[in-house]
């Protein structure tokens, strides 16, 4: 009778590995959620070929202080992350290194179109 052979760390192992179109998205959808501040249910996530690399296209909303809050303290906004541009901004970059991270997926780009605001009346905007 023999044993297996000791599986060693970071050893390569022959075969592959499929990650679903589905769970993806999940994972795109949660990475946006946590980077704008709102639901990952709230979030649209569509995939593309780029030259061989993964596209991905998001519709989604963005938190955002209260107005009132706003006009009262000019820098809440700063406080908040900044405008919704440069927080869409740092999200394309937090969004493509965590689903590329996490799922091994070479991505090329992250599209990020915003469809709506949500207030948040917390402290900072995520």
């Amino acid at each position: 009778m023999s044993s297996p052979a000791p599986v060693v760390r970071g050893q390569a192992l022959s075969g592959h590995n499929r990650i679903s179109t589905q769970a993806l998205t999940s994972l795109a959808k949660a990475a946006a959620a946590q980077a704008l501040g709102v639901d990952a249910q709230d979030v649209r996530a569509d995939w593309t070929d780029d030259d061989g690399l993964l596209a991905l296209s998001l519709v989604t909303p963005i938190s955002i202080p209260p107005l009132q809050s706003v006009v009262l303290d000019a820098a809440r906004v700063e406080t908040a992350g900044g405008s919704i541009w440069d927080r869409t901004v740092k999200a394309k970059e937090s969004i493509l290194a965590r689903v590329s991270e996490l799922s091994g997926s070479q991505l090329s780009r992250v599209d990020i179109r915003v469809s709506g605001a949500k207030i948040s009346t917390g402290g900072r905007v995520r």
